[in-house]
């Protein structure tokens, strides 16, 4: 049985990608708990939905980030993490990182 504890996540926005989420680098956010484990791509939707502000196509590009958005999880590159399904844990620190810069 999933449990049905709402967990506490950060997310921050940095290189420009804070300028979709209205110049916010930093959200505290509690997700709602549900049947499934949150995982990457449930968050990304749930971020286009609740929390992206403006242009959803330069930070998302199908269900994934868009290229040139760097995802860390606790540090780490989610690439070594599993990516798009890489489950949340409680307290787990996402960091969306803009590496591209237009002129």
């Amino acid at each position: 049985q999933a449990s049905q504890i709402s967990v506490l996540h950060c997310f921050s926005f940095r290189g420009g990608a804070e300028f979709l989420f209205d110049g916010v680098k930093k959200h505290q956010v509690t997700l709602p708990s549900q049947p499934e484990p949150w995982d990457i791509r449930n968050l990304l939707q749930w971020i286009k939905q609740n929390l992206l502000k403006e242009r959803p196509e330069l930070f998302l590009q199908g269900e994934s980030v868009r290229p040139g958005i760097l995802v860390l999880i606790n540090d780490s590159d989610w690439e070594l993490m599993g990516e798009l399904d890489y489950q949340l844990q409680d307290q787990d620190n996402v960091l969306f990182i803009s590496t591209l810069h237009g002129g």
